[in-house]
């Protein structure tokens, strides 16, 4: 087994519990990559012998970005209503049916080619793992192969049939719920390994969620939920409820909500460029981490909302407007990525972990937040290879 030694790390975020300090931080480190998981991890002095050697520099490592929530298999764009709603025309879940148009007019190469370049783009800036949803299909053929397309490109598929009801469902909500809980739910799920709904105004409500969510759970699909986005709800607690993974969004949170988050396994992921795209409120991050909740960062990349795949933007955003450190945000975007997908092998950077790191053309992963927008992301190693000419696969 071939092994990598990189070493002359100023700065490693190893985000391993048993270290010290949140982000289990070393200086002066090295990292043994081997066979695609990392042998080893300690200070640069006491490196094993490796078969080949990678200096950084004296820069900092961090693992792998894990983004636990976006929306990339979609054809078209919404450029125009983005500029309309910069313009004062506040934004709704209605958009969301513009894409279902375009994306299910679009052949399968369209969907395939669009996903591939943004995972591409998400992967050059840090992210190694990513989540990725249906539900700009809504009907059994569309949400199916939009499934097809996501797993081609990550095992972290979401099912979200119930992401808004179709206009051809008008006044016919029972049946499209009898729908999506029914034959599409029974296309997708060999593809998917999380059932999602949008559990807000002007999309599905906690009865439509939970009969939605139950079902999925039911045919082996584990729940999480978007929640409490465009203003207070039932999302949060029924997801906690329903032992979901993640309850994302988390705009608009009662004191009852951050409590039962914080009583919980469920996480409370962020996703700050939908409030900036949007210009909404962005969620209180201090109330939910001095309340002991356990909080994730993710994009929401999408064509409406969040037309980001920058995980080192939405840091950034978390610092400046949600009141995070620098550490809890990196933290976020890393280990709390991979707690909302229920992974404990990326998001870390320990023995027998995945060697998904990044290396950042900066001493500390404080510039993330102190320099942003500055592309300071110098190189990318996924499955314990550099990412230039990486495939992405299951």
């Amino acid at each position: 087994m071939v092994s990598v030694l990189l070493d002359d790390i100023g700065l490693l975020v190893t985000n391993d519990p048993e270290r010290d300090g949140p982000l289990g931080e070393l200086r002066n480190a090295a990292v043994l990559v081997e066979g695609g998981v990392v042998g080893w991890v300690g200070p640069a002095t006491a490196a094993p012998v490796a078969d080949s050697r990678v200096g950084c520099g004296g820069r900092a490592v961090l693992p792998g970005f894990v983004d636990s929530h976006a929306h990339l298999v979609f054809a078209g764009e919404r450029a125009e209503e983005f500029t309309a709603r910069m313009s004062g025309r506040p934004y709704d879940a209605g958009g969301i049916g513009v894409t279902v148009r375009e994306t299910r007019a679009a052949p399968d190469e369209i969907l395939h080619a669009r996903a591939g370049t943004l995972v591409a783009e998400m992967l050059a800036g840090g992210t190694t793992t990513v989540e990725i949803k249906s539900g700009y299909g809504l009907t059994v053929r569309d949400e199916a192969r939009s499934l097809a397309v996501a797993a081609a490109l990550t095992p972290e598929t979401t099912y979200l049939g119930a992401h808004v009801v179709p206009p051809e469902y008008a006044g016919r909500r029972d049946d499209y719920i009898d729908l999506v809980r029914g034959d599409m739910l029974a296309a997708c799920a060999p593809v998917a390994r999380w059932v999602d709904v949008f559990c807000d105004r002007g999309a599905f409500d906690a009865d439509e969620s939970r009969a939605v969510l139950t079902a999925g759970s039911a045919a082996g699909l584990s729940p999480r939920l978007h929640a409490n986005q465009l203003g207070p709800g039932p999302g949060v607690r029924l997801g906690v409820e329903l032992g979901a993974a993640s309850v994302d969004h988390c705009t608009h949170l009662t004191a009852e909500d951050v409590a039962a988050l914080a009583g919980s396994a469920t996480v409370a992921t962020l996703l700050p460029g939908a409030e900036f795209s949007t210009r909404s409120p962005y969620p209180e991050a201090r109330r939910l981490l001095d309340a002991g909740a356990t909080v994730a960062l993710a994009t929401d990349c999408n064509p409406g909302s969040s037309y980001t795949s920058s995980m080192a933007f939405c840091i950034a955003l978390a610092v400046r407007e949600l009141g995070m450190t620098p550490a809890e945000a990196v933290w976020a975007a890393t280990a709390g990525g991979a707690r909302a997908l229920r992974r404990d092998d990326v998001g870390v950077l320990r023995p027998g972990a995945r060697a998904d790191l990044t290396v950042l053309d900066a001493p500390s992963y404080v510039h993330l937040a102190y320099r942003p927008g500055v592309p300071l992301v110098r190189e990318v190693w996924k499955d314990g290879r550099p990412a230039s000419g990486h495939a992405w696969s299951r």
